[in-house]
């Protein structure tokens, strides 16, 4: 079994900061978490889901869409199974349900959150 939670999601106002939380359990996850590269996905109403940043299995290495990249800031802790998105200078197009994707290319498998919404309004 694997189940990716996510949270930290809510209504800020422009410019405001979020910090987003994506709890990785289960037996697969419990024993590989350290092995899968974690990502963000966001979709906004009536668009299609789109990727947002990436941070490989060891945490060495991320990379962001251009859309993001110097506001927002992807991390992880293997050791607590936990990856996270912290997000500054938000915008109203930044409004979406933020989504967590765990993917494992070896066995190609991957898993995703239920998503948690964040809005961007004054």
């Amino acid at each position: 079994q694997a189940h990716l939670v996510e949270s930290g999601g809510g209504l800020v106002q422009p410019g405001g900061t979020l910090r987003l939380s994506c709890a990785a359990s289960g037996a697969i996850f419990d024993n590989y978490f350290s092995t899968y590269t974690m990502s963000w996905y966001r979709q906004a109403p009536g668009k299609e889901r789109d990727w947002i940043a990436t941070i490989i299995s060891t945490g060495a290495a991320t990379n962001y869409a251009d859309s993001v990249k110097g506001r927002f800031t992807i991390s992880r802790d293997n050791a607590k199974n936990m990856v996270y998105l912290e997000m500054i200078r938000l915008k109203p197009e930044d409004t979406a349900v933020y989504y967590c994707k765990a993917v494992h290319s070896p066995s190609r498998t991957h898993y995703w959150g239920q998503g948690t919404q964040v809005t961007v309004s004054s």
